[in-house]
C-alpha cells in the first residue's frame, strides 16, 4: 500500500499522511512500514491510540524491536508530541535514520483539542526539515470529518492510500498554522481575573492554588499548574511589558488558566521544540506544554493569549 520510497529521499526528512478506511487498510499501510524499517536497521517508534497500537503490535509480532507508545497518553496534549515524543526519539538515535508512525488525530478528539492537532501536523514539516527521519501519520477516513482529512492533505507533502503514494497537490502547512491561529472562544463559565506584575507573582501562585484546590487537584497536579502559570507570567514580566492578565475558570472536564499579555510569539515553533542543552532561554513554553493536558495559543502583534487546560479529577 505504501509503495516504494524514492531513492532521492535518503538523508532527507519525509512526512507522509496514510489514509485508511478499515482495519485491513490500517495494517496494510503500517505493518510493512515497520518491518521495512527494521529490515533496514532503522530504529522504529509507533505512537498510536491504544486500540490501533494493539492491532499493529499484534500484526508486527512480539519479536520485533520497536518502541510502542499510547498516543492517547503521550500525545494527549498535541503540543507535547513534537518535543517530548518525536524529537526525543530522533535525538536519542542521532546519526541514524529513524522511522516513526504517529497518529495524533483520531475520532474522539474534541473540538477544543483539534486546532492544536492541526497545527502540530503542519509544524512537523518545519521542526524536522533536514532531519534523517520518516514520519507516517495515519488518518481514519471512516471516522474523521471531511475537513480534518482536507487539513491532512494540506499538512503532509506525501499522501498514501489504497491507490498508492503521491505528492499532495494541496500541501500548504503555513496556511494551516495561520488558519488555526485565531482568537480563542469566550468562556461560557464564570471567570476569575487577576492583573499581575513583578511584585505580585506570589499572588499569582496563591490565586492558582486556590482554584486548583477547589476542584480537587492533587498535590502533584496543582504544583504542575502553578509552575506552568508562573513560567508564563514571568515571561510576561520579562518580555511583554512587565504585566499581564490571568483568568481562571472551570469547565465540566478542566480547570482552565489563561495568560494574556502584550507580547508576540513570532516563531511558530515556540514551545514545540526543546532547546539545545546549552541553550539559554526558550524553555518556558516547552515546560508549559509538558505540564498541561492541552495548551491553546493565539498570538498577533496586538498581544498573545495562552490557554492552559488541566483535567479535573473524576
Amino acid at each position: 500500500m505504501t509503495g516504494a520510497r524514492h531513492a532521492e529521499e535518503a538523508g532527507a526528512f519525509v512526512h507522509e499522511g496514510l489514509f485508511y478506511h478499515d482495519v485491513d487498510g490500517l495494517l496494510a499501510g503500517t505493518v510493512p512500514f515497520v518491518t521495512d524499517g527494521l529490515a533496514a536497521g532503522e530504529p522504529v517508534l509507533v505512537a498510536m491510540p491504544d486500540a490501533n497500537l494493539r492491532l499493529v503490535r499484534a500484526a508486527v509480532g512480539p519479536a520485533a524491536t520497536v518502541r510502542w507508545a499510547d498516543m492517547s497518553q503521550a500525545g494527549r496534549n498535541p503540543g507535547r508530541i513534537i518535543p517530548w515524543v518525536l524529537q526525543a526519539f530522533i535525538e536519542q538515535h542521532a546519526g541514524r535514520r529513524v522511522r516513526i508512525i504517529g497518529e495524533p488525530i483520531w475520532a474522539g478528539r474534541s473540538d477544543t483539542e483539534y486546532p492544536a492537532c492541526a497545527q502540530h501536523e503542519a509544524l512537523i514539516n518545519m521542526a524536522f526539515a533536514g532531519r534523517d527521519a520518516t514520519i507516517l501519520c495515519p488518518y481514519d477516513t471512516a471516522g474523521l470529518d471531511a475537513d480534518v482529512v482536507a487539513d491532512a492533505y494540506a499538512t503532509h507533502p506525501i499522501l498514501v492510500d489504497h491507490a498508492g503514494r503521491r505528492p499532495s497537490a494541496q500541501y500548504a502547512p503555513a496556511e494551516v498554522v495561520a488558519r488555526y491561529n485565531k482568537p480563542l472562544p469566550t468562556p461560557a463559565e464564570p471567570v476569575s481575573t487577576l492583573v499581575y506584575e513583578f511584585d505580585t507573582l506570589s499572588t499569582v501562585r496563591r490565586f492558582v492554588a486556590g482554584h486548583g484546590e477547589a476542584v480537587g487537584l492533587d498535590e502533584d497536579r496543582l504544583a504542575d499548574l502553578q509552575i506552568a502559570v508562573t513560567e508564563l507570567a514571568t515571561n510576561s514580566i520579562a518580555h511583554a511589558g512587565g504585566t499581564g492578565v490571568l483568568r481562571v475558570w472551570r469547565t465540566a472536564e478542566h480547570l482552565v488558566c489563561e495568560i494574556h499579555d502584550d507580547g508576540w510569539l513570532t516563531d511558530p515553533l515556540a514551545g514545540r521544540l526543546t532547546p539545545a542543552a546549552d541553550g539559554i532561554g526558550g524553555r518556558g513554553l516547552v515546560i508549559v506544554q509538558a505540564l498541561c493536558d492541552l495548551v491553546r495559543v493565539h498570538t498577533t502583534a496586538a498581544g498573545t493569549t495562552v490557554r492552559m487546560y488541566v483535567r479535573r479529577p473524576a
